[in-house]
């Protein structure tokens, strides 16, 4: 490891190889910043966007399990000796409604809130309080606060990012680390692709700018606030098309 390479801030972005974190990965590297892409299963994407971006680190880790996390960290610690900016990205949602959702599927999605709680926990303590700066960016979703039938959990879930970020903003009065949530509204990736046609038409009539937006319109937000968002703390921007105005 070179100095030149310790010097450069460092960027993790959670769940790395999805379509808003892959482009959360890309802005953040147009932006200077070493980037390490977590995932968890799919390996081949994430070499993929490493031989892209160049000046990367793979990071696997099931982030429901601490010890993963810990080991994901060390690895940072290792190679990169700080961490700069955490982009806490990954998630999934199990789609059921209330009466088809078994407890371990439940269990299962909330699973992610703990390890965002978790990885954010090990990073202060790891990095930023050492520091005594950094930038905490969570990814949450425009459902977390218009609800969305079938997705409790995941509402739950992402109503719950949006608290965790303005409680920590105030646990970290002081500190000069910024805490921010993002949540995009209908957003074009693998999972709205495959929406029928008349869905699709549904959600576009209830979007102001009439059509869905894009990952990297997301991330140009991220990178704002890795970068550029120095009095903005404790702040959900929204990334919605004029869906919902927060």
């Amino acid at each position: 490891m070179s100095t030149d390479a310790q010097e450069k801030p460092m960027a993790v972005v959670t769940g790395g190889t999805g379509g808003i974190g892959a482009a959360c990965c890309r802005a953040l590297a147009a932006e200077g910043f070493r980037v390490g892409i977590h995932y968890r299963s799919s390996e081949s994407e994430a070499r993929r966007l490493r031989d892209e971006l160049g000046d990367c680190i793979l990071l696997r880790a099931d982030l429901s399990e601490p010890e993963e996390i810990d080991a994901l960290l060390q690895v940072v610690k290792e190679e990169a000796r700080r961490l700069d900016v955490l982009v806490n990205n990954a998630g999934f949602s199990l789609d059921r409604d209330i009466n088809s959702m078994k407890i371990d599927e439940f269990d299962r999605q909330r699973g992610i809130t703990r390890g965002t709680w978790y990885m954010t926990k090990r990073v202060l303590r790891l990095f930023m309080l050492r520091k005594g700066e950094g930038r905490i960016i969570n990814i949450s979703s425009v459902t977390g606060h218009t609800g969305n039938a079938g997705q409790i959990p995941y509402t739950m879930e992402k109503a719950a990012v949006d608290a965790f970020t303005r409680s920590l903003a105030k646990e970290l009065w002081g500190r000069n680390i910024l805490v921010n949530s993002v949540a995009p509204g209908f957003i074009r990736t693998a999972m709205t692709d495959v929406l029928p046609e008349d869905v699709r038409k549904g959600i576009l009539a209830n979007v102001p700018l009439g059509r869905m937006g894009t990952p990297e319109e997301v991330a140009e937000v991220v990178a704002f606030l890795a970068r550029r968002g120095t009095y903005i703390t404790g702040s959900i921007l929204h990334v919605n098309g004029g869906l919902y105005g927060g």
